[in-house]
């Protein structure tokens, strides 16, 4: 393979920036380039240490550095691999990386480098993609799942079921190759066993995606109400910070405010809309239309309705967006005199979560945070107990594998011949080995790795 090189640090003015490059000419290209202070020849400089001294080009000095050094295979990439640390800024980092080029590097592609590790050995494809969770981590729940399967833990456990469908395997392919010795009940037997033991670890993995997707995407929530209800004074008291326009005026917010906020380690995606009501602006109409369609794609409505006032059409407009839905009615402006009421029934047959709230003065915020936690179990999801699986391609996988396991328990049940029951066996090792990667096409590798950051 080439040898690839790219700016590893987000563009932009910082303290430091770092060029990557790995394969074989590394060390060759950055005798070129690199004076280490010593004067000690890059090729006797020892892996897992750090040089001092300047990128240079025609005998003109570029920058002072700082080199660290990876020897294969005993690097990121199990390739011959080194990072150049020099002062932060678009000017520098990019010169450096064209000296580099210059000298017989190729610009890597997105995740070439994390490819690279997987295609050499290094990590599994579960691993790989762990990675790109941990980067884009939203909180710190979801930081830590990516971890954990950086550090193999779903390999791990994928691998121990795989065993387990292996030494049943050979049994049965024994008992095909010898019918002579009729151990054939004998394996039907050991065969139930083992796919019942199987399919109830893929199921325990699989059901784990119902958290996992919380802890990856977070709680996609719309707060929606008639305008001048307090939907934006909801959110900047939220937020802490004035991050919507409130004004005394109708039809203030005409489009969506999206912001990101953690409750127990959980992203929580607000979304504060335009208020519902019939109007003949054309602006604002679309901003209504939106809005009605947030609401119908959320995971959690927040309907605020003004304690202050009656229920009007359009407050029993958003009681109808609200039913069946998963929800929670805020009565807003408790500061003032209340003209309806917590247990008035057109509210409660829409919604049973009720809270009385002043998005003014901050009061009820924390009855509201305890109970969407409520709501979706946010004090259950424990990252100590179990693995969790927060990626899709994963979780398709794993239930393609459970299919496969219930076809082989039907096939052993209705008499059919262990040939057959084999076909359904084997496809369960067949979606273990497309997930870690042993068995995968190259177009999903590609399609995976295609989502990377340059430099990565």
């Amino acid at each position: 393979m080439s040898t690839i090189a790219s700016i590893s640090t987000a563009p932009g003015i910082g303290g430091i920036g770092i060029v990557r490059m790995s394969g074989k000419k590394t060390f060759e290209i950055l005798s070129k380039i690199f004076l280490p202070k010593n004067g000690v020849s890059v090729e006797d400089i020892k892996g897992y240490t750090i040089k001092y001294g300047h990128i240079i080009e025609n005998n003109n000095i570029i920058d002072e550095v700082l080199v660290s050094y990876f020897k294969s295979p005993k690097s990121y990439t199990a390739e011959d691999m080194c990072e150049i640390n020099s002062h932060g800024g678009n000017v520098i980092v990019k010169k450096i990386l064209e000296i580099c080029l210059k000298n017989g590097a190729e610009l890597a592609e997105p995740g070439e480098f994390t490819k690279r590790a997987f295609l050499n050995g290094r990590i599994d494809l579960i691993q790989a993609e762990s990675v790109i969770e941990i980067i884009n981590a939203k909180s710190q729940k979801e930081a830590k799942t990516g971890i954990e399967q950086l550090e193999g833990m779903l390999s791990t456990r994928l691998k121990e079921i795989k065993k387990n469908i292996l030494d049943t395997l050979v049994n049965i392919e024994v008992s095909i190759d010898y019918p002579e010795y009729d151990i054939e009940e004998v394996e039907e037997s050991e065969t139930l066993k083992m796919l019942d033991n199987v399919e109830n670890k893929l199921r325990k993995l699989e059901s784990s995606f119902d958290n996992g997707k919380i802890i990856k995407n977070g709680i996609k929530t719309a707060i929606i109400g008639k305008p001048n209800a307090g939907k934006s004074s909801l959110l900047n008291a939220i937020l802490n910070e004035n991050r919507a326009i409130v004004t005394e005026y109708e039809g203030t917010t005409r489009d969506t405010i999206e912001e990101i906020v953690n409750i127990n380690g959980i992203p929580i995606n607000l979304i504060d809309t335009a208020g519902i009501r019939d109007t003949n602006d054309y602006i604002e109409k679309i901003g209504i239309n939106k809005s009605k369609e947030k609401a119908q794609d959320a995971d959690l409505i927040i309907a605020i309705f003004d304690i202050s006032k009656d229920l009007e059409k359009e407050d029993q407009e958003v009681l109808e967006i609200i039913k069946n839905k998963k929800s929670i009615i805020l009565l807003n402006k408790v500061d003032l005199e209340a003209k309806i009421s917590e247990n008035d029934k057109r509210l409660t047959t829409a919604c049973k979560n009720i809270i009385k709230v002043s998005a003014l003065n901050k009061m009820g915020l924390d009855e509201l945070e305890n109970k969407i936690t409520e709501l979706f179990d946010l004090n259950e999801i424990n990252l100590n107990d179990d693995i969790i699986i927060t990626n899709i391609r994963h979780k398709n996988l794993i239930s393609q594998a459970i299919s496969n396991a219930e076809g082989a328990r039907n096939a052993l049940n209705q008499k059919m011949p262990l040939d057959i029951v084999t076909i359904f066996i084997k496809n369960i090792i067949g979606c273990i080995d497309e997930i870690t990667g042993q068995s995968v096409s190259e177009d999903i590798i590609n399609e995976i790795f295609s989502r990377f950051c340059l430099g990565k």
